[in-house]
This record gives structure tokens, C-alpha cells and sequence, in this order.
């Protein structure tokens, strides 16, 4: 077996050699085997036995309290009978026995430890306490701890495969099939489910490990040392829990800076589905809106099901670079251009008409009835004239307004198929956009000779045209998310932004709008007024009508309380509303103490939105921008955003909103002046950014004009920790 020098890895970054390095689980030059039994069918033998059939040629030493012989090996019966400085200890011992096992470990020097054992922080808070107790053993020791509640890994490159159940052993990576797809899993059963599922298709595997509870390393390790090993050219995640946002992030970014792309499975869409996760592997519930929107800002590929984890991964593997244009569609079913354009819109793909030098070449080719479009409808003429589906290939993949191309095709007779699929594979040789040829009649075994050639050319074949359109749809959302993300950025005043102070807690409205004018974003005209002759002079100066508002920091929903009174029209009844704004809030709250009443200057209409961002515990800052007013709790139209995105992006994910319409003027309203509402989510995501003390802000609602008339803010609520 290949094993890797940790001792020169370490002189040359002695940051490696921390109880964060994957390698010595990995890759380890020598071994033991703790709580191992003679008795014929104990976990111990089966796991020596699978290590033993994939050639391991390391150092193995065995540690059993009976003590005994095993095919010529000693058991020792003390952990501390090990020599010094073993890479790895298998741990078969029960959950009782753990920590003393690792502690054991610790004193030998041992560099790194596998822990099947479960009943740990699946079990709850005293299982937590126990794991957390290990670890910090673990860490404080400089030992590199996988699980508990594990179930193993493979190591396809060596053929270093630790699993406690008997193995048919997974081939071994071939260097000559070219980067292979890394799966890592909180579940053993999923991760199995994926790699199992990519070796039928002949996609190559580098590793598949499970990570269990993660009471040390866990995803974020292995995506970083998945990020740096040159046989990875793609990775796979199911995650019921990521348990440091920051570092799986950097983990993230740095397969991202090496071309390696990362497909996720993460449940929790649902409150149920959250605590499955508990009950499985210890995972506390995080906010899973926030988790996926930050992960596909940092360029994961997020997916809802398992064979889309599946496809996506093999997908990213062949074709690392994904797609922004859309869809070509070539089939011999008028059927299936039917369904495939019901399909389409809401998977967010689009079939763009063809170019017209690509129909021209193709008019030649065709009969009057058959014409040259995409979707290309080839009618039975690939029964008899099959290079029609390589003429076609070419020329749609050559259309620069399609990204990707889905071939769906009946199954014909086995010889058939095999002509089909190479004229499929030379009309796209000349291309690098992702292309999948969907052979249909899935339940029905393809010829043995077919699946060889797919396989010679890494041909991405499937059997289900619905499963090969989401596939599709989610590569092309990813790249057009890397597309928008590498647009240039608009932030402005952001010396303002920094500068800002604020106080504790809630901030009443007029002070959050003293906030806002500071960042340049415009608030109707107005001050804060302690007397009614105040109020008087304020509404001389910035004009009639005027709307009042009273202004303390708990007093969050001033409308309800009679706190807002509109539309005041002169001098009397300016002096009449301030008597009544005062009787209710006396009977509304009588110990409420205001800070005075906010005079402003009543705003033209417009159309009402929200902008507001909150601060993740674990994520960070999130922006929501959406229709607002009161549409905002009764339709829920809205689109959550990372902080610091390119002006052009905020732009593209306003025109997502449901009510996208209303922007463009609806019923003779004018367009919305976009690029303001833009400079607003730009600047309240830079205020997050810059001031980790805030948690919240509110502007709602957003009043925005015409073209070039901007927006005004009419209110504002900014709450810091």
C-alpha cells in the first residue's frame, strides 16, 4: 500500500501534525487493533480480515484483554504494551470504555483513532457530555479522532478499507480512469447507498467515509484533505448537521480554488426530518434556509434527493465546469418535447430557440416536416438514418445560447443502441458542455456491449428523462450562481458603514433612521418632536400633510397601539392628533416612558417592499429582500441573500420574487427604480458585515419609484446584541 511520510509532511508544516490531520486515518503506516478477540466472527477479526484482503502491508498490532495469539500475531493486553508513535488505533471497545481506551492512546503517542462505538450524543445530553469529554481528551492529546458512531470508510486509492462488517472488497482506483469522486457521509447507510449507486455506473471512487457523531473531525477535515488529493476531481456530502459553519466554508473554497466541485444532501427541510437527525447521529437543528443559502454562495451544488446527489456528483466529475446557458433537447418523441417543455420553467431551465446557423446546417438534413428547432424532434428517422443524431448533437451543443443538451431516446435493439450511442458520443466529442443521453424503457437491461462503450467514454447515461432534466437544471443553477458572484461590485459609502455607532438593544425608529440617512439611504424628511409646538415647527418646515409616530425602543408595533396617526392635514389637526397619538399610547402601555414623536413629511405612494437582514448564529449575516407592507407576512414573497453580493446579482434575485411583475410597472405604474433598491440590500449587508454587534434590521416598508426616482425608507428597526 502506498502510505503517505508523515514525518516529512510534518517538518514541512508542523500545523499538520495536529489533531485536525486526517492523513494518519487515511493513510497510516501503522496500525492496532483495540478489543480484539480470537473468537472466529468477532468485530476485531472481521476488521483485521478486511484489511489484510486489501493488501495492507503496514505494521498491525493487536490489543485484547484475554490476550492470546491470532494467525501468528501476539494480542497484547495493555494499550500500553503499544510502541510509540503508532498512526492509527481501531477502537472496538463498548462506549464505557472509550475514554479510558483514548486516553490510553493519548499516552502512546498514538496520532489518530477510528471509534465505531455508539451511545454517545445520539443518546442525549449525558451521551454529549461523555463525547465532548473525549474529544477534548483527544484534541488536548494531539490524537486525530473519527466518530464515535461510525461505521468506517474505504480508501479506494490504497485499498485501505476499515469496516466492521464482512466486505466483498471494492475494486481499487485506477490512476488511468482520471479523477475520482470522494463521498463523505454522516450516515454509513447513505454514504454506502452513493458509492455503491456511482460504482454500477463505472464512476471511479477515491473515498467513502463516514464521519458518525463528529465529536472531533468531521466534514470540513475531509473536504480540506479531499481539496488537496490528487485523485479527488469531485466531491459528495450528506449532511444532518454542519457543526463549525466557518470551517466548512474555508473547506468549500478551497476544493472550489482546486476545480473540484461539491455536491451536498442535507434534510432538515422539515421540523421532523430535524430531529431524525438528532436522534441519529447527535446533530443539533441549525437554520436551514441560512445553512443553504451560504453553502451555495460559497459554490456547493445543494440537492433535495439522493439521486440527485448521485447524478449531480457524477455530472461535476465529468464536466467540472457547469453551465449558464440553457437546454438543448434532441429526442425522437414529440411526447417527450411536451413533457420536457411542462418540465423546464420550474426547474429554472429555459430551451432557447435555435441559432440560425445551427438550423441551417441542420435543414439539409431534414425533411420539411422535421424542422430544425430545439426541442429537435427526429420523428423515426434515426431508425434508418441514425447519424442524424450525431449531425444534431453537433450542431445544438455549437448553439451558443445552450449550456447543456439532454438526448432522450426509446430503446431500440440491442445493435440499435449501440450505433445510437456512438453516433451520440462523436457529435459531442468536439464539445466540453455537459451532455446526457437517456436511453428510455429504464426497467429493461441494456446490452452488455453498451454499457462498456458508455463506460470506455465516460458517457453519462441515464434511464429516466425527468431524473436527467433535475440534474441538469442544478448544475446550471451553479453556474450561474459562480457566473453572478464573479460580477463587479457597486458598494458605496462604505466609510459610512464602518464608522456608524450605535447603542444596546432595540433601537427606537427615529434612531435607526438617523442610522440609515448616515449610509445615504433617504427617509422622508422629518424630526423628533417633545411638545406640540415642536411638532408645529417641524411640520412647517418640511410641509403638510405630515404623519406622527411615537417613538420609544419597546414599542415595536406602534399601528397597533394607535402609535401612528396619517395624513394630518394643517396646524389644528396636527395639535388634535398629537392629544390622541398620547391617549392611546397612555392606554396602551401607561408605564411607557416615549422618547418623543417622530414628525415626517407623508410619502408619495410607491411600491412597498422589505428589506431586512438577521444575524445566523452559525451562518452570519442573511438579507431578505421581498414585497412589503403587510404583503410581506400575508404572501411571503421574498428572496434571502449572502451579504456582499455584486449590485448586478441583487438585481437578477429581485427579479426572482413571485411578484416580480409589479417591479416592471403593473397597470400603468412605472418600473421601480431597481438599482436603488439594489444600493439598499448592498448597504445593509455591508452595515452587517462591518458591525457584528447588530442582529437585526428591518426597513419596512422600502417605498420605491419610477426609473432614476429612488426609494425612501419609511421605517426602520435595527436591533443589536
Amino acid at each position: 500500500m502506498d502510505t503517505l511520510n508523515l514525518d516529512n509532511r510534518t517538518a514541512q508544516n508542523p500545523a499538520v501534525n495536529s489533531a485536525s490531520d486526517v492523513t494518519p486515518v487515511f493513510k497510516p503506516r501503522s496500525i492496532a487493533i483495540i478489543g480484539m478477540s480470537s473468537k472466529p466472527g468477532s468485530a476485531g477479526r472481521v476488521v483485521l480480515g478486511n484489511l489484510l484482503a486489501g493488501g495492507y502491508q503496514g505494521e498491525v498490532h493487536l490489543v485484547g484483554r484475554s490476550g492470546g495469539e491470532l494467525d501468528g500475531r501476539t494480542i497484547l493486553t495493555d494499550v500500553a504494551q503499544l510502541p510509540e508513535g503508532v498512526d492509527l488505533a481501531i477502537l472496538m471497545v463498548p462506549s464505557e470504555a472509550v475514554l479510558d481506551t483514548v486516553r490510553g492512546c493519548v499516552a502512546r503517542g498514538v496520532r489518530g483513532a477510528v471509534c465505531f462505538a455508539s451511545g454517545f450524543a445520539e443518546m442525549g445530553d449525558e451521551g454529549r457530555k461523555q463525547q465532548r469529554e473525549i474529544a477534548e481528551v483527544a484534541r488536548a492529546g494531539g490524537l486525530t479522532l473519527l466518530g464515535p458512531n461510525t461505521v468506517g470508510y474505504f480508501n479506494y486509492v490504497d485499498a485501505f478499507y476499515v469496516m466492521m462488517v464482512e466486505l466483498v472488497l471494492p475494486p481499487r482506483l485506477d490512476p488511468a480512469q482520471g479523477p475520482a469522486v470522494a463521498v463523505v457521509a454522516q450516515s454509513g447507510g447513505i454514504g454506502a447507498h452513493i458509492a455503491a449507486s456511482l460504482q454500477a455506473r463505472g464512476v471511479p471512487l477515491s473515498y467513502m467515509m463516514t464521519t458518525g457523531n463528529e465529536a472531533q473531525v468531521g466534514l470540513a477535515e475531509m473536504i480540506q484533505f479531499f481539496a488537496q488529493d490528487e485523485h479527488t476531481g469531485a466531491i459528495i456530502v450528506y449532511a444532518e448537521q454542519i457543526r463549525s459553519a466557518p470551517d466548512f466554508l474555508a473547506a468549500v473554497r478551497a476544493a472550489r480554488a482546486a476545480g473540484k466541485a461539491v455536491v451536498m444532501l442535507h434534510p432538515g427541510r422539515s421540523e421532523r426530518s430535524q430531529e431524525m437527525a438528532k436522534s441519529h447521529t447527535g446533530a443539533l437543528a441549525g437554520n436551514y434556509a441560512a445553512m443553504r443559502l451560504m453553502v451555495e454562495d460559497a459554490g456547493v451544488a445543494v440537492v433535495d434527493s439522493l439521486e440527485e446527489a448521485i447524478d449531480v456528483g457524477q455530472l461535476l466529475l465529468r464536466y467540472p465546469k457547469a453551465p449558464t446557458g440553457g437546454l438543448g433537447l434532441i429526442t425522437a418523441s414529440g411526447a417527450i418535447c411536451g413533457l420536457t417543455q411542462d418540465y423546464v420553467e420550474p426547474l429554472g431551465l429555459e430551451l432557447p430557440a435555435l441559432a440560425e446557423a445551427q438550423a441551417e446546417s441542420l435543414r439539409e438534413h431534414l425533411p420539411d416536416f422535421l424542422p430544425p428547432r430545439n426541442p429537435l424532434d427526429l420523428g423515426t428517422l434515426c431508425a434508418y438514418k441514425p447519424d442524424l443524431i450525431e449531425k444534431g448533437t453537433a450542431a445544438v451543443l455549437e448553439d451558443p445560447s445552450v449550456g447543456s443538451l439532454l438526448i432522450s431516446m426509446a430503446m431500440p435493439d440491442p445493435k440499435a443502441s449501440v450505433v445510437w450511442l456512438k453516433h451520440f458520443l462523436d457529435g459531442k466529442a468536439a464539445s466540453d458542455k455537459p451532455a446526457i443521453y437517456v436511453m428510455h424503457n429504464e426497467d429493461v437491461q441494456p446490452s452488455a456491449e453498451f454499457v462498456e462503450l458508455a463506460r470506455q467514454h465516460r458517457a453519462i447515461v441515464m434511464r429516466s428523462p425527468e431524473r436527467a432534466l433535475r440534474a441538469l437544471s442544478r448544475i446550471t443553477a451553479l453556474g450561474r450562481r459562480q457566473a453572478e458572484a464573479g460580477l463587479p461590485d457597486q458598494v458605496q459609502d462604505a466609510a459610512a458603514v464602518a464608522s456608524l455607532e450605535l447603542g444596546n438593544g432595540t433601537q427606537a425608529e427615529w434612531v435607526g433612521k438617523k442610522a440609515l440617512q448616515a449610509l445615504g439611504i433617504p427617509t422622508p424628511a422629518g424630526e423628533l418632536a417633545t411638545t406640540p409646538d415642536e411638532a408645529v415647527r417641524i411640520a412647517a418646515k418640511v410641509g403638510y400633510p405630515v404623519v406622527i409616530k411615537a417613538q420609544a425602543a419597546t414599542l415595536a408595533h406602534k399601528s397597533e397601539v394607535g402609535g401612528v396617526l396619517l395624513n394630518i392635514q394643517d396646524e389644528a389637526a396636527l395639535r388634535s392628533a398629537w392629544e390622541k397619538l398620547q391617549t392611546n399610547i397612555d392606554r396602551a402601555a401607561p408605564s411607557l416612558t416615549l422618547d418623543g414623536v417622530l414628525v415626517e413629511a407623508m410619502g408619495e405612494p410607491g411600491l412597498e417592499l422589505v428589506v431586512g437582514a438577521s444575524r445566523d448564529s452559525q451562518w452570519g449575516p442573511i438579507l431578505m429582500v421581498g414585497l412589503g407592507g403587510v404583503w410581506v407576512e400575508a404572501l411571503g414573497d421574498v428572496q434571502l441573500l449572502p451579504p456582499a453580493l455584486p449590485h448586478e446579482t441583487i438585481v437578477k434575485r429581485l427579479r426572482r420574487l413571485k411578484g416580480a411583475k409589479l417591479l416592471d410597472g403593473f397597470r400603468g405604474a412605472p418600473p421601480v427604480d431597481l438599482d436603488a433598491v439594489a444600493r439598499v440590500v448592498s448597504k445593509v449587508g455591508q452595515l452587517m458585515l462591518d458591525h457584528p454587534e447588530i442582529s437585526e434590521v428591518d426597513i419596512n416598508p422600502l417605498v420605491a419609484y419610477g426609473e432614476g426616482k429612488g426609494v425612501v425608507a419609511l421605517d426602520a428597526l435595527i436591533v443589536t446584541q
